[in-house]
């Protein structure tokens, strides 16, 4: 029998099926879903609770001339099976596969490329409002949640959409998120009542007949509207979206295709902003996803018939777990260090100190730049607020940084997860510009660890410090070194030389370190010796060490797993330029000019050039006087 699914590839099909054959469709999709996260990894959870909704959008809507903006993204693997991507989906979030977000280039039907919260509404309005510039009636639907109405942007979204009065949709998929009670099914009723294209022509008319009202018309119309608002406050949720001028209908079940249809197909001609609430179960029909929505929200391959990770256990911990233990040790022993995540605290490893610490542990949501001044405030009080960040969510605050914590030197410590490649989620998500950035800002101290050993030393030192600091790690396993039981201070700035060598000198940074090992190794086989610097610091640099180095073995290769512009290497060139050192031959291995693709890190690794055989050949080069780009003699001539 053939699947319904595989009959569809693309919305129109779909809309030829009656609304009976919609629950079977939707039961199919989520089969198709969990037989491909359990093999490839990925957002399960909430992809498999916005099923219903995606279905009853591409029912309603005719996309992509209408635009549907999924916030996040994450929650779109059924948008994509419904717009011609079902037989390519096994390729979900492997190297040249499709991505795990929405992406312009990879579909038409994609109306925005995503992957950080809170974007969905600013970009829907932008749509809405180019259209409107060109007389374009079609629709645009912004579709947020899953914890993206936490993030300020969402709301500088919201204000400008009640103020310019356009016609966008906004969906919120709130997947319990509390940001307001259910209130059954009197407000599901309400709202459906309220949605009718009959009921809006009546309030209108209404509107005008007591505007009309001699003398009293605009006092009667204000005191008719307040009571219709207080009446409908009283059975809904909605005066926080009414207060942005947006009109609000819901909340609605997210799972009743009925429902949806209905209320969207009223909506479609609504004139003016309006917000539907829908209520949705992450990880809707695969119980061990409804049972634990945190873990299956982005997970590995696991077994379909149990939920349980098959990956195979490694006995050495994760950098983040490493992070985590480090940081309960230090505050049993400093009262004043608090911890700040950005609606990550299983991700960031801080589950352990919130259990331990409560009233020390603030997670504030899906907002960054909050998260930054808020620490910053704290530190004004005496306090060491160290904030667990990915490397690609710090980029939201970097007014932040620069602006409250770093313009007055308040001792705050960022502690970077997920810095340099991290894989399959792509490249709104690979950390490979946080060395540029950071390095770019006064009072700031930038470390990177070669391994475990060396992050809670780092961690220890970033406690101690006066001003502000960011500590810098990778994600994934860590290197599987012994930890020192005791932590100490670092010397800031205190590089630290691994081998001797007298024929290159490559000096690297953080999990870059171990490749530089690696490639010693290897150049050591071929008669090439090299002496390995573990620079430790981004900034400051041991300018001293790396002086002395450079005059003596002036054939130098530096190696970082971030952006070249402005990045480590960068760092170096200014460092012995600045010094005067001259006659240097200089290679830096770094991500190029680009955005790094989603797949295993390996095969990234090897494809942009940062990995042991990488530095090998660049050793080569400079070794041999062969340049990799035309007229790289000098230190001068460093592409």
């Amino acid at each position: 029998m053939t699947r319904m699914l595989n009959t569809i590839t693309t919305p129109s099909h779909l809309k030829q099926l009656s609304r009976s054959e919609l629950p079977k469709l939707a039961e199919e999709i989520c089969e198709r879903i969990i037989e491909v996260v359990s093999k490839r990894g990925g957002h399960l959870a909430p992809s498999l609770g916005a099923v219903e909704l995606t279905i009853a959008l591409h029912y309603v809507f005719d996309v992509p001339r209408d635009k549907i903006v999924w916030d996040v993204g994450h929650q779109s693997y059924a948008h994509k099976l419904l717009t011609g991507r079902n037989d390519r989906f096994d390729t979900l979030r492997q190297y040249r596969g499709l991505s795990g977000f929405t992406r312009m280039s990879e579909s038409n039907y994609d109306a925005f490329s995503t992957g950080h919260a809170s974007t969905s509404i600013s970009a829907g309005l932008g749509m809405t409002c180019g259209k409107d510039l060109k007389d374009d009636e079609s629709r645009v639907i912004a579709v947020i949640g899953d914890g993206a109405m936490t993030g300020g942007m969402a709301y500088e979204g919201l204000n400008q959409t009640g103020d310019l009065k356009k016609n966008l949709l906004i969906v919120l998929n709130d997947n319990n998120m509390s940001i307001a009670p259910n209130v059954g099914a009197l407000s599901s009723t309400l709202s459906r009542a309220f949605s009718k294209k009959r009921m809006q022509e009546v309030l209108e008319e209404i509107r005008k007949v007591i505007k009309s009202l001699p003398r009293i018309g605009d006092d009667a119309y204000q005191i008719a509207k307040r009571s219709k608002v207080s009446f409908k406050a009283f059975v809904t949720p909605g005066m926080l979206f009414e207060a942005f001028d947006i009109e609000y209908f819901g909340p609605i079940d997210g799972h009743n295709l009925n429902r949806l249809i209905d209320i969207l197909d009223n909506l479609k001609s609504h004139k003016g902003p309006v917000l539907l609430h829908v209520k949705t179960k992450k990880g809707k029909d695969y119980e061990p996803a409804e049972q634990n929505p945190v873990y299956f929200h982005g997970c590995g391959s696991f077994d379909i018939d149990t939920g349980v990770c098959v990956d195979k256990k490694i006995a050495v911990p994760s950098y983040t777990e490493v992070f985590g233990d480090t940081l309960v040790e230090l505050a049993r022993e400093d009262p004043k260090i608090v911890a700040i995540t950005a609606a990550m605290p299983e991700g960031t490893g801080l589950v352990k100190f919130a259990g331990e610490f409560p009233d020390r542990f603030f997670d504030v949501g899906i907002a960054e730049q909050h998260a930054v001044t808020f620490a910053a405030g704290m530190a004004t009080e005496g306090f060491r607020p160290v904030v667990a960040i990915y490397s690609t969510f710090l980029q939201r605050a970097y007014d932040q940084l620069l602006h409250d914590v770093c313009l007055a030197a308040l001792p705050v410590a960022f502690a970077i997860d997920r810095g340099g490649i991290v894989g399959e989620d792509g490249p709104t998500h690979q950390g490979v510009f946080d060395l540029s950035y950071l390095r770019s800002l006064p009072n700031m101290t930038v470390m990177a660890p070669k391994d475990e050993n060396e992050l809670r030393h780092m961690l220890f030192t970033a406690t101690t410090l006066k001003g502000p600091v960011a500590v810098r790690y990778p994600r994934g396993t860590a290197e599987g070194v012994g930890m020192d039981d005791a932590m100490g201070a670092l010397t800031i700035g205190k590089a630290d030389v691994l081998e001797h060598g007298d024929d290159v000198l490559i000096i690297g940074i953080g999990r870059s370190v171990n490749e530089a090992m690696a490639a010693s190794a290897e150049l050591r086989s071929k008669g090439i010796e090299a002496t390995v610097v573990n620079c430790r610091f981004v900034k400051p640099l041991d300018v001293a060490l790396l002086t002395n180095l450079a005059e003596k073995i002036p054939r130098i290769v530096t190696v970082e797993e971030n952006v070249l512009q402005g990045g480590f290497g960068t760092a170096v060139w200014e460092c012995l330029n600045n010094e005067g050192i001259d006659g240097l031959r200089i290679e830096r291995i770094g991500i190029p000019d680009t955005f790094v693709e989603h797949g295993p890190p390996g095969v990234l690794r090897s494809k942009y050039g940062i990995d042991a055989e990488a530095i090998v050949q660049a050793a080569e080069r400079v070794c041999n006087g062969v340049s990799k780009t035309a007229g790289m003699k000098s230190i001068h001539a460093v592409s």
